[in-house]
């Protein structure tokens, strides 16, 4: 199933068109065409999509309007499926229809109508329906909302596998340069180029893990791995085609002049590690993978820790084109080794150690977990001074170290976990919070969704939700790059928020291979509970409430028992499992002490621990 002509380069081809409609060439999002509709209600572009079986789908697709009352609406055999109003905004902005249920044979219209004023419309697209739907409920109705935009903006990123799409679609070629069959995956980077991004998909991850988008991650993280070859000096490519095959030309133009950046292959290394524990699948140690891991913790940190020889692999300090150190492009700093970087390479050794020991090769394993061990000796007792401004976030050319805001390259350090805890770590927490809400925040959005991860990963639960809800409040705004349209029109936003709420505010770890659950929760002040349904994991689902930091609720919805660890902060003296006393024990997790509580949950069995707020 397909739409036709969803760009309208074909013309009018594929649709119906009113009086005081057409195709222009005036505004197009991408391409050299659109449809446009004069004012007047009455006015319609429509076509009709016969399904070829049962599903649901979401309909989108890009929008701008010269005023209001415009209409968006899908219709499925003559009856109302959805419909959504046209935003009164001049810019292009993306409009969704979602989860439209059909069965084979039923007529499908898409329809856009104006109103009050002109309405132009670009890039119609048709998404499957992500195959895990989540729900979130909680006592601050916020969650439940922010969850649920983040849901469904997330899932209208999705292809369609078999759509036959444009290559190489960007803002010099914004015709692109053929067309190809696109294969199983997601939007990741920005909307206006046809292809994902190695960052941007490892930031994604989680969150289409949540969406039950386990096809589509093996194809993306898939597609990097087989990139990272010696041609390339064991980097992975910064961007591929939605076919999953095809180098997106912009980033890519000769094996030794791509865009490549120092911590997007320990990333997916880790969001690797990270894909298997959520899913169990084997894809992930075996064969490609596996040796994309090994590669990269190894031959790649080895061929690049040639200016600063120390076992941290390197940039050149020439340029994205050439090996950037750091995420951050915008600073001019001449970096060859960086926080965010660093930081990187460290979780990729953890994720090595883990995947190795999966593998069962425990004395792989074992060297792994004794590098990363090495690395963050290294780095605070070698590589890193002061505290706070003044700490060590990269080094530049001339060797020098380099302080003060450096964005990506300061709130990895401790989003990693790379700072120990102490009060080194808790002086730069306090400078990152202050600098990115005030002189040094970023001015695009998907950069500060990584301040909610940082906060979660150090137990800073008020400042996490505080940016999770900066995040959502400023989804309207319109982002500074024009093309992308909206802040929250950039996939990262809503995928985010999808990963934020389950794993960070839930605190919710699995371990599928191993039928391990972790959870703790994240709840910040003004949040009493909330709850989590349908969360995919391995062959089936669970569900979790929390109540508060000091009550949680486990339902196992998979084919194997589970042992779940319950975790709470503090150090507690008296613990109940479904309400009789039960043992427990005292961690120190990240420097906080945390009480630690073991229950084995069988399939469609339900649990609940709880701790004496004394």
């Amino acid at each position: 199933m397909a739409v036709a002509n969803p760009g309208f380069e074909q013309g009018e081809q594929g649709w119906i068109w009113d009086d005081g409609t057409g195709v222009a060439t005036g505004n197009p999002h991408t391409g050299r065409c659109n449809a446009y509709l004069d004012s007047g209600r009455e006015r319609q572009v429509r076509q009709v999509v016969t399904a070829t079986g049962k599903g649901t789908y979401d309909v989108s697709a890009w929008i701008a309007a010269g005023g209001p009352r415009g209409a968006f609406l899908v219709r499925v055999n003559g009856a109302p499926a959805g419909e959504v109003a046209v935003a009164d905004r001049s810019f292009y902005s993306r409009h969704t229809v979602s989860r439209v249920a059909l069965r084979k044979g039923d007529r499908m219209e898409i329809v856009f109508a104006s109103g009050g004023a002109w309405v132009n419309v670009d890039d119609v697209m048709l998404s499957p329906a992500a195959p895990a739907d989540p729900r979130v409920t909680s006592s601050d109705p916020l969650v439940a909302e922010m969850f649920e935009w983040a849901k469904r903006k997330a899932n209208s990123w999705v292809h369609l596998p078999g759509t036959v799409g444009p290559l190489n679609v960007d803002e010099r070629q914004p015709s692109g340069t053929g067309t190809a069959a696109y294969a199983p995956s997601y939007w990741a980077g920005y909307a206006h180029r046809s292809g994902y991004y190695a960052r941007d998909t490892a930031h994604q991850v989680v969150g289409a893990q949540i969406l039950g988008l386990t096809e589509e991650n093996k194809t993306m993280l898939g597609s990097f791995a087989v990139s990272a070859v010696a041609a390339h000096v064991y980097y992975p490519v910064w961007a591929y085609n939605f076919d999953a095959r095809t180098y997106l030309s912009i980033d890519y133009h000769s094996p030794d002049f791509f865009v490549r950046e120092v911590p997007a292959p320990f990333e997916l290394v880790e969001k690797t590690e990270q894909a298997y524990r959520w899913s169990g699948d084997p894809f992930y140690t075996d064969g490609t993978m596996w040796d994309f891991c090994r590669h990269t913790t190894m031959e790649f940190v080895e061929e690049h820790d040639r200016l600063k020889p120390n076992g941290v692999a390197e940039g050149t300090g020439q340029g994205i084109f050439q090996g950037a150190a750091s995420y951050n492009e915008g600073s001019g700093e001449q970096l060859v080794e960086a926080g965010d970087a660093f930081a990187s390479q460290y979780r990729a050794y953890l994720a090595a150690s883990a995947l190795a020991a999966a593998r069962g090769e425990d004395d792989q394993a074992a060297r792994y977990a004794d590098r990363a061990a090495e690395l963050r000796r290294y780095f605070h007792h070698g590589w890193v001074a002061n505290q706070g401004a003044a700490m060590t976030r990269a080094y530049d050319l001339s060797g020098a170290p380099l302080s003060g805001w450096g964005k990506e390259n300061s709130w990895f350090m401790p989003m990693k976990r790379l700072l120990l805890p102490g009060p080194r770590n808790d002086a730069y927490l306090d400078y990152i919070d202050e600098m990115a809400g005030g002189a040094g925040k970023p001015v695009n959005l998907e950069a500060i969704t990584y301040l909610p991860d940082t906060f979660f990963a150090n137990d800073r639960d008020q400042q996490a939700w505080k940016w999770m809800r900066y995040v959502y409040d400023h989804r309207n705004d319109r982002h500074p790059v024009a093309a992308q349209g909206l802040n929250g029109d950039y996939p990262e936003v809503a995928f985010t928020l999808v990963s934020q709420t389950v794993e960070g505010l839930m605190g919710f770890r699995p371990d599928a291979p191993r039928a391990r659950v972790t959870t703790r929760s994240h709840l910040p002040r003004g949040i009493d509970w909330v709850r989590a349904d349908d969360i995919p994991v391995g062959d089936g689902f669970f569900g979790l409430r929390h109540d508060g930091t000091h009550r949680s609720t486990l339902t196992n919805a998979t084919s194997k028992a589970y042992t779940w660890q319950a975790r709470f902060p503090g150090g507690h003296r008296t613990v109940r499992a479904d309400g009789r006393p039960h043992e427990f024990q005292w961690r120190t997790l990240h420097g906080s002490v945390h009480t630690c509580v073991n229950v084995r949950i069988p399939p469609g069995g339900t649990a609940t621990v709880e701790i004496d707020r004394e």
